[in-house]
């Protein structure tokens, strides 16, 4: 019955999707760039590549935690149901945490809200990890995790638009999430393979903060300020 209540809202994809209307115009003055100039333009440039990487980031925790948190909550000593209401705390939390984090990419810098997303998405996992697991501190973790669950999306999306320009917001994007796809694949695939040849999930643990703490250096190198500024004040210069 689950799946097949999941089959019904995906199915209103396609209503509202043609209720969306067709492709914005062009801004005024705006050069008119193909897709393909738009994708090596975005390859040459150095903060594409980050935000790749701190998505990549992303997956990783995401799919883990998904895919693997009910059978670490229950090797812990703790029952199913535990484990099903932390998922369902988590994807509460996100919708918080998504709106939230779409509001203050509207008012602060981006990228410094990413790194802060990923520095306390290690320090969560740190209390999961080294604290006793308890239902308190499984669902502490649970609310914390959960309103910073999908708030990379918003401001990652939103960087890619502020620096490359909306006209191919949408293909860049796309490109920078399939590095999410990667991460979130070799999340669950790695957490799977240590537990069954150590016997643990502390070893997938352990590589999360780590990625954790990567993401969130690797964020504040990315340049924010859009590019066609960058190009025409250095043309000045010329």
């Amino acid at each position: 019955p689950a799946l097949i209540a999941l089959a019904a809202v995906a199915l209103l994809i396609l209503p509202l999707s043609l209720a969306l209307g067709g492709k914005p115009a062009p801004a005024p003055g705006a050069a008119q760039q193909s897709l393909g100039e738009a994708l090596r333009e975005a390859l040459g440039e150095k903060g594409f590549h980050l935000l790749v990487w701190g998505y990549f980031v992303c997956g990783f925790h995401i799919g883990m935690l998904t895919v693997h948190l009910p059978s670490y909550v229950t090797d812990s000593g703790l029952r199913a149901e535990h484990g099903m209401t932390a998922l369902a705390l988590i994807g509460l939390f996100n919708v918080i945490g998504t709106f939230g984090a779409g509001w203050l990419g509207g008012r602060f810098s981006k990228k410094y809200l990413l790194s802060s997303i990923y520095t306390i998405r290690a320090f969560l996992i740190a209390i999961l990890v080294f604290l006793p697991l308890t239902p308190l501190t499984l669902y502490v973790f649970a609310c914390g995790i959960g309103l910073l669950w999908l708030g990379t999306v918003p401001l990652t999306n939103g960087l890619v638009g502020q620096i490359f320009g909306m006209r191919y917001a949408a293909l860049l994007a796309s490109v920078v999430f399939f590095g999410h796809q990667i991460g979130g694949f070799l999340g669950v695939w790695l957490a799977g393979y240590l537990f069954d040849t150590t016997g643990s999930y502390f070893g997938a643990f352990y590589a999360s903060m780590g990625l954790g703490v990567f993401a969130a250096m690797n964020n504040l190198p990315v340049n924010e300020k859009p590019l066609t500024e960058r190009l025409k004040h250095a043309q000045a210069l010329a």
